[in-house]
Parts: structure tokens; sequence; C-alpha cells
């Protein structure tokens, strides 16, 4: 777990700054265990930072909330993991990619570091206009990391890849826009998604 925790830094930073490169070299070696403890890391990372920064608001921990947040949150972010890794894996059929199941599990692991960031983004919102704002930046970003992953890791076609990423902006698109986006936006932040039903 510590060989795994000192490598964080820099697999993040070359996944900000040359994706291309850095999704070019993951290899298929028979071993997944690093993307799980990975996955699960960044998992405990969200739960630390939702805890710091309810306590540094003002707000109470309790016990459900601590274990949700350092327990569930940690495991979630795995089955998260994997369910990505499946949906990878659809659209690297549909683009004429890899269908390595490890490569796609390396793959999104490798963009899990979002996880966190997502966590935090979605907890700091304060209300219905700041909610969507930072969904839709955060939605976006994450499609242009999957974009990284279909192509230059499971290497689908490009213009397929393209295809794909623009449907799913669009029906992202449309859970903000439509009268369902409160479901959408409560997903994210329940408390902050009241204020869009006033």
């Amino acid at each position: 777990m510590l060989e795994v925790l000192k490598k964080i830094p820099q697999r993040v930073y070359m996944v900000l700054t040359r994706p291309e490169h850095f999704f070019k070299k993951i290899v298929v070696d028979g071993s997944m265990e690093e993307s799980m403890v990975r996955a699960f890391i960044y998992g405990l990372i969200g739960g630390l930072a939702l805890i710091g920064i309810n306590l540094i608001g003002g707000g109470g921990v309790t016990f459900g909330g601590v274990f949700v947040k350092l327990a569930v949150f940690p495991l979630l972010a795995v089955v998260v993991l994997f369910v990505f890794a499946g949906l990878m894996m659809l659209t690297s059929e549909i683009t004429g990619g890899s269908r390595d199941w490890e490569l796609a599990v390396k793959g999104v692991s490798s963009i899990f570091f979002i996880y966190p960031v997502v966590l935090i983004l979605n907890s700091l919102a304060w209300g219905c206009t700041s909610l969507w704002f930072i969904g839709l930046l955060v939605d976006g970003y994450v499609l242009f990391l999957l974009y990284n992953v279909a192509y230059h890791c499971m290497g689908g076609k490009k213009r397929l890849v393209l295809s794909v990423i623009m449907i799913l902006a669009a029906l992202l698109l449309m859970a903000y826009i439509s009268e369902y986006s409160i479901v959408w936006l409560a997903l994210k932040n329940p408390s902050a998604a009241i204020a869009c039903l006033a």
C-alpha cells in the first residue's frame, strides 16, 4: 500500500500534463491489485477530506457519518471502478478498441484521482447555481478523461470514441436541463440541491 501511495503524485501529474503518453504506456501484466488499492485509497482520501470539511464548517461528527466516509466511500470507490471499467469495455467494443478487462480496469483506475475531487467539490457547493456549475465542470472533465482512456489506453478509433463521448455529453446536458435535473443534482449534494426547488 505504501508503494502505491508513493506513486500517486507522479501518476496524477502525468495524467494531468501528458495523458496521451501516460495512457499509451499502460500494459497488461496479469495484475489488477494495485488498481483496486489505488481506488480504495482515493475513496479513503475523499472520505477524510469530507470529514475535514465538515469539521472546518462547524458541523458535528457522528459515528455513522465517520463510518460511511471511512468504510463505505472507499469500498464504493472500488465498486465504481469496476462499473466504469465495464462501461469502458462496452465503449471499446463499440469503438473497435481492446477487449481486455485488465486494461480497462487499469485505465479507469488511473483517472480515479478525480473521485475525491468530485466528492470535495460537490460538498462545497452552497446553492443551486454553484452546484450546477461545479457539476457541469467536473462532469465535463470526467468525459475528457474517459476519452483519453478509450482512445489512448483502449485503442478505440478516434472518430468513434469522439462520437460516444459526444453522446454521453448530450445525455449529461439533458440531465442538467430537464425537469428531472433535481434528481441528478441531489445525488451530488442533497442540501444544495434543495435550493433548486425554490
